[in-house]
């Protein structure tokens, strides 16, 4: 089973990229992060026509995630537990039946956090400790299970081009990596490390200074694997020719396959 995660940057902007690299690629399920849409807004028929069953958790103008299933979605929750008055889109649940076995699938849409100090950064790391205590449960279960997204985190200096320019962001301050590390260290594998060691591996890249022809570049759309789905896994990859087509996003679909 081929799972993807993607970081679309609006659906109304980028409709046309997400289906081309869609028809392409074939994924069976898609991971959509920030797609800006209420949810009624949301133009499933696109996807429906192309054998997805659509689950969205929407937000006007703002966050948003999605997840696109050739299999069908049992068992779908929206947002992060652990606070209620969270209104903001980031986080969507759902099983996955494959031929073999079951998975627990999660998208998110990890807080960015800047300008730090500030409340926004306050919110980044209070939801990654909602995200290890559902990080936790997960385990708890022993069912296959994934965190996929876009994390908003540059885990270790080799996953910037210029992890000097980062020092000061929030994606990068060592409380950001030590959440991030806390999360991992529960017994999670971090899926395209654990094929893809050394420099040079981007997912995302600025709109801005000639960030994509410089290659100066982001690693921070990530998988995190339970046990049970690492021992699944037979690859992980990063599509990075999508980011030089016409009105793409500023992030790459990366993707997984499964033995499901």
């Amino acid at each position: 089973m081929k799972i993807a995660t993607f970081n679309i940057n609006g659906i109304k902007a980028r409709q046309a990229a997400l289906t081309d690299w869609l028809d392409e690629a074939q994924p069976d399920v898609a991971l959509l992060q920030e797609i800006k849409s209420v949810d009624e807004a949301f133009p499933r028929e696109t996807f429906e026509d192309r054998g997805y069953q659509v689950e969205t958790h929407g937000q006007k103008g703002f966050n948003g995630v999605a997840i696109l299933s050739k299999l069908p979605l049992e068992d779908v929750t929206r947002g992060l537990p652990g606070d209620d008055s969270d209104e903001q889109a980031r986080w969507i649940e759902a099983t996955v039946v494959g031929e073999h076995n079951a998975l627990r699938l999660c998208g998110l849409y990890l807080p960015n956090g800047n300008p730090v100090p500030g409340p926004k950064y306050d919110y980044k790391l209070a939801w990654m400790e909602r995200l290890e205590t559902r990080a936790r449960a997960l385990l708890a279960d022993e069912m296959p299970a994934l965190m996929a997204g876009d994390y908003n985190v540059i885990p270790q200096a080799e996953d910037a081009a210029k992890p000097e320019a980062w020092t000061n962001d929030a994606l990068y301050l060592p409380a950001t990596r030590a959440a991030f590390r806390r999360i991992v260290n529960l017994g999670f594998t971090e899926a395209f490390r654990s094929r893809h060691p050394g420099p040079g591996h981007y997912s995302f890249w600025d709109y801005q200074a000639g960030a994509w022809e410089r290659d100066n570049g982001i690693r921070i759309d990530h998988f995190l694997l339970s046990p049970q789905a690492a021992d699944l896994m037979t690859d992980c990859q990063i599509d990075r020719a999508i980011r030089g087509r016409e009105k793409p996003s500023d992030h790459v679909p990366v993707w997984i396959d499964l033995a499901l």
